[in-house]
C-alpha cells in the first residue's frame, strides 16, 4: 500500500486534478490522507474511467474523474464522411443501445434536411419500437451489472437471459446482433421480416415477468437496500445545475423526458408515464429504471397494435437510394444512386440541434452544415459524459466502498463518454 501511495503521489495527473501531493504548499494536506486510483482498469468503473480519490481512512475527501482513455474522435470522423457513412459509427457510441443511437442520428440529419415531417407512419412506429427495445436492453444490463457490483450475481444472469432475446430480435430485424446500423436518412434499411411482430409481442409479454422477478430479488433485499438507500443522493437542484438527464435526473424528482416535453416520431400519440424518484439516491435511480422498462413494454404494445402498412422510406430518390430494379432500368434513378453513393445527400447550409431520449439520457447531435454531403462541424452531446460531471461534487463524504454502488446507479458507458 505504501508503494502504491508513493507512485500515485508522483502522478502528474493527480496534481492536474487538483488533489494535493507531498511538497505542495497546501497546508490543509494532512499526512494521514492517501491518494488512490480507481480505474481505469477496474471492473466496477464500467469501462476505462479513472477516478482519483483522496481518502481520509475510508472516507472520500476529494474525487476527480478522468476520462478520455478511448481517444475515439467520432466528431472529427463525421466531418470527413457523408451523412450516411457515419451511421455505423453511431452504433459505437452507447454500444449497449445501438438501435436508439441510429434513430437519434437519423432524426438529427432529417431535421437538417427539413424532411422530419415527411417520414412515413410505418417508419415512425418501427423506429419507436427500436428505441424502446434498446431502452429495455440497456436497463436490463444496467440493473444486472449494478446488482453484481453490490454482490447479487444471480440478478445479472437473470437479466442477461432476457437481453439475449432482444439480440435475437435485433438479428432477425437488422442482420446484426450488436452493431445494427439499421436506420437510413429518410427511413430504414429494411422492413419488418415475416413473423417479427409476433416474436416481439411474445418477448414483451415474457420480459414483464422477468422484471417482476428481478424486483422480488432486489427491491426489498436487505443487503441491496443497505448498499443503495441514502447513498449517492443528488438533490433536485444539483441534478438540474449539473445538466443530468435520463433516469439520473428523474431519480432526483425532475419529471423531464424528451418523449413527453419535446415529442418526436409518434410519441405524442402513445400513452405512457414518466417515472420519477423522491429522494434522488442510488436506490431511487434503480427504481426509476425498473419502471421505465415497464413503460417501454407499454409503448411497444401500442406500437404493435397500431402498426400501419405502407412504405418505410420517404419517396425522394435524392435522399433514399432508389430501388435496385429501377436503378438498373432507368437513367434518373441511376443518377440519383450514383450521386448519393459518391457525394452523399446534398444537405442545405445551416445548423440544427436534435436531442433524443436515449436510455442513458439526452443524446444530442449538433450539426453545422455549409451545404454538400458532409457536415462542416458536428458535436455530440453524450449523456454519460455530462452525468459523470457531478461525481466530483457528490462523492466526497461517502465511504470508498460506496463508490461502486454510486457508479453502478449511474449506468454510464464510456463509448459515448469518450466520443
Amino acid at each position: 500500500m505504501a508503494e502504491t501511495r508513493d507512485i500515485e503521489f508522483r502522478d502528474a495527473a493527480t496534481k492536474a486534478a487538483g488533489v494535493p501531493v507531498p511538497g505542495d504548499s497546501d497546508e490543509s494536506f494532512p499526512g494521514e490522507k492517501m491518494v488512490l486510483n480507481m480505474g481505469p482498469s477496474h471492473p466496477a468503473t464500467h469501462g476505462v474511467l479513472r477516478i482519483i480519490l483522496e481518502l481520509d481512512g475510508e472516507i472520500i475527501t476529494k474525487a476527480a474523474p478522468e476520462v478520455g482513455y478511448l481517444h475515439r474522435g467520432d466528431e472529427k470522423i463525421a466531418e470527413n464522411m457523408t451523412y450516411t457513412q457515419f451511421i455505423p459509427y453511431t452504433d459505437r457510441l452507447d454500444y449497449l443501445a445501438p438501435l436508439a443511437n441510429n434513430v437519434a442520428y437519423a432524426l438529427a440529419v432529417e431535421k437538417l434536411l427539413g424532411i422530419d415531417g415527411l417520414l412515413t407512419p410505418r417508419c415512425q412506429f418501427i423506429r419507436v419500437i427500436c428505441a424502446e427495445l434498446a431502452r429495455i436492453s440497456s436497463h436490463l444490463l444496467g440493473v444486472g451489472c449494478y446488482a453484481m457490483d453490490v454482490g447479487a450475481m444471480t440478478v445479472f444472469l437473470h437479466t442477461f437471459t432476457e437481453r439475449e432475446k432482444i439480440y435475437n430480435l435485433c438479428e432477425s430485424l437488422t442482420g446484426a446482433r450488436f452493431t445494427t446500423s439499421y436506420t437510413r436518412i429518410g427511413g430504414l434499411s429494411r422492413d419488418l421480416p415475416a413473423g417479427w411482430v409476433d416474436a416481439c409481442r411474445k418477448f414483451v409479454n415474457e420480459v414483464v415477468e422477468n422484471i417482476d422477478e428481478t424486483e422480488t430479488l432486489l427491491t426489498r433485499n436487505r443487503i441491496f437496500v443497505d448498499r443503495t438507500q441514502g447513498v449517492g443522493t443528488i438533490s433536485r437542484e444539483d441534478a438540474i445545475d449539473y445538466g443530468l438527464t435520463g433516469p439520473n435526473l428523474r431519480g432526483s424528482g425532475v419529471e423531464y423526458d424528451l418523449r413527453k416535453d419535446q415529442p418526436y416520431l409518434v410519441y405524442s400519440q402513445l400513452d405512457f408515464e414518466v417515472p420519477v424518484g423522491t429522494t434522488g439516491d442510488s436506490y431511487d435511480r434503480y427504481l426509476v429504471r425498473m419502471e421505465e422498462m415497464r413503460q417501454s413494454v407499454r409503448i411497444i404494445h401500442q406500437c404493435l397494435d397500431k402498426m400501419p402498412g405502407g412504405p418505410i422510406n420517404v419517396a425522394d430518390g435524392k435522399i433514399v437510394l432508389p430501388p435496385k430494379d429501377r436503378v438498373l432500368t432507368r437513367m434518373e434513378e441511376l443518377i440519383h444512386h450514383f450521386m448519393n453513393v459518391t457525394q452523399g445527400i446534398n444537405a442545405p447550409a445551416g445548423e440544427i440541434y436534435f436531442g433524443h431520449e436515449n436510455p442513458k439520457g439526452e443524446l444530442g447531435f449538433y450539426i453545422n452544415s455549409r451545404g454538400g454531403g458532409t457536415p462542416y462541424r458536428m458535436k455530440i452531446r453524450s449523456p454519460s459524459f455530462v452525468n459523470l460531471s457531478i461525481l466530483q461534487h457528490m462523492l466526497p463524504g461517502h465511504m470508498m466502498s460506496d463508490t461502486v454502488a454510486i457508479l453502478g446507479s449511474f449506468d454510464f458507458v464510456m463509448g459515448e463518454c469518450d466520443r
